[in-house]
């Protein structure tokens, strides 16, 4: 049976709810993929391949996400920190 290779670049992010949920990427330069695979107790409970062309689309929307997430805690933050304070 021949052996398959791991690719060599690759993550796994552990899911706040805990219960050993985990999301794993993989890049696989081979096929031009990166796969995204959700799993729980050390078995894969599903899989997305996405295309090395639609990266730049999935991190530009994170990227934005991430930006609106720093702009509404920056406006909390400046809320809080312009509110009157008693004393």
């Amino acid at each position: 049976m021949a052996q398959r290779q791991l690719p060599r670049t690759g993550a796994v992010f552990l899911d706040p709810r805990g219960q050993d949920r985990s999301l794993r990427v993989t890049w696989h330069q081979e096929s031009q993929l990166v796969v995204l695979s959700l799993w729980r107790d050390n078995v894969c409970a599903g899989t997305f391949r996405l295309s090395a062309d639609e990266v730049p689309g999935l991190i530009a929307l994170l990227r934005r996400g991430l930006d609106e997430a720093y702009d509404a805690a920056r406006e909390r933050v400046e809320r809080v920190d312009g509110a009157p304070r008693a004393g």
